[in-house]
């Protein structure tokens, strides 16, 4: 699949994204316990725990399934990713002021920069961030918008520009936090980039 793209929509679209994520980080930012300069094992789990489920990590990287009260998190697949055994047609044209789309389960999106899917943030070990990540390719992932540090761009609607301000100690303590909860074997699909002009 080839989608074309200008510059300026993307730089659009990011923008967007950005501003959405520093709204919403900034107004949790003012009630966030403050991170001692040396936490314990414990107390960086903990840490992680809060930012994780301040900052809204599930609203992406966990698949939704239809509740009685409409989408709600499916909590037996809590930051498992997109799921590879959910095939999806080509996303619709953009239409009108519209410039994106995402799937049901809120783990795929498609906009100007290509289709992506929410990473497994599990520990599991050969899919899963928590589980085939080093602390440093997680803390550098953020800090530099690349898979692992130096790999390919990471795509909307992932806020990285703004996570990358977290402290060293508050990225640490999320991926701390990731380590501890349940691996789930969830290959997701590598995502689709659109070719820019």
């Amino acid at each position: 699949m080839s989608l074309k793209v200008s510059g300026v929509w993307w730089k659009r679209v990011a923008m967007l994204s950005c501003a959405f994520a520093l709204a919403s980080f900034s107004v949790m930012a003012r009630d966030a316990p403050p991170a001692p300069a040396q936490m314990s094992k414990a107390e960086m789990v903990k840490r992680g725990d809060y930012l994780v489920n301040a900052m809204g990590c599930t609203d992406c990287h966990t698949p939704h399934k239809m509740g009685p009260n409409g989408p709600e998190p499916d909590t037996d697949l809590f930051l498992s990713g997109h799921q590879a055994a959910v095939k999806l047609p080509p996303p619709p044209a953009p239409s009108g002021p519209w410039i994106g789309s995402t799937a049901a389960m809120l783990t795929a999106f498609a906009g100007p920069w290509g289709i992506s899917y929410t990473q497994n943030l599990t520990p599991d070990p050969e899919t899963g961030v928590a589980g085939s990540y080093t602390e440093e390719q997680f803390v550098m992932t953020i800090r530099e918008g690349k898979k692992q540090g130096r790999g390919r761009a990471i795509l909307p609607p992932m806020p990285w520009p703004v996570f990358r301000n977290l402290t060293d100690e508050d990225l640490k303590s999320i991926f701390a936090y990731l380590q501890t909860i349940k691996p789930i074997k969830n290959r997701v699909p590598d995502p689709v980039i659109a070719e820019m002009k």
